[in-house]
């Protein structure tokens, strides 16, 4: 945020949920001067906080509270903007992936995490059992382009379209190559219910039919 006089601040996306309604609203958070200021942004309705995160970001730009700075060095991201949505959607050991691993170890099932099912091919599972050869993928909504639950972003809006195609057609070329492999692909939304997702892992993994839904 520009705080004016040449000062600036890193400003934070924070989920506060009413009791009553249980309705989730986002504000945006920074520090300054020892206070920290907060601004209400709006209602969020997503059902994963990522989501909630990658849309109150999106609300700050759209009502001009952030600011662009120069990327830091090194940064291949093309503006403030994009890093932050990118920030609030972390890949590795999201909620609904550590809910998936621990139903799955539960039933006695052991697996490899974020690791490649082809070694010669740089796409990484987020689950693999090696011997069934399956392939688990949980994709988040925004990343990948849920139908449910993607907002598309008015800032940047090229820019996102383009990424998120973009995903979706690798997520298919994927799924392609490793099923020509031999292997089984799961993927998952990460708005779906863990135990109904878990269900279908197990059943891939045990051997019975699964349905492969497609990529997008």
């Amino acid at each position: 945020m520009d705080l004016g006089e040449g000062r600036f601040a890193r400003a934070s996306v924070e989920l506060k949920v009413l009791p009553d309604t249980r309705r989730i609203r986002a504000y945006l958070r920074w520090s300054d001067g020892g206070k920290s200021p907060a601004r209400y942004l709006g209602q969020v309705e997503h059902e994963t906080r990522a989501a909630n995160l990658a849309e109150g970001w999106k609300m700050a730009w759209e009502k001009g509270l952030l600011t662009e700075e120069p990327p830091a060095e090194g940064s291949w991201a093309s503006s403030p903007s994009v890093r932050a949505v990118m920030r609030a959607n972390r890949s590795k050991d999201t909620r609904p992936e550590l809910r998936l691993r621990s139903l799955l170890h539960k039933q006695g099932l052991r697996y490899r995490v974020a690791a490649r099912p082809l070694p010669t091919l740089r796409r990484t599972a987020d689950l693999i059992f090696s011997r069934p050869k399956v392939a688990v993928f949980v994709d988040g909504c925004f990343w990948h382009g849920c139908p449910d639950h993607l907002r598309e972003s008015h800032k940047n809006a090229e820019f996102w379209r383009s990424k998120i195609e973009g995903n979706r057609i690798r997520d298919v070329e994927t799924d392609r190559l490793l099923r020509e492999a031999g292997w089984t692909v799961v993927r998952i939304w990460e708005h779906e219910d863990a135990d109904v997702a878990a269900a279908r892992v197990i059943s891939a993994v045990r051997g019975s039919p699964i349905s492969h839904p497609e990529s997008g």
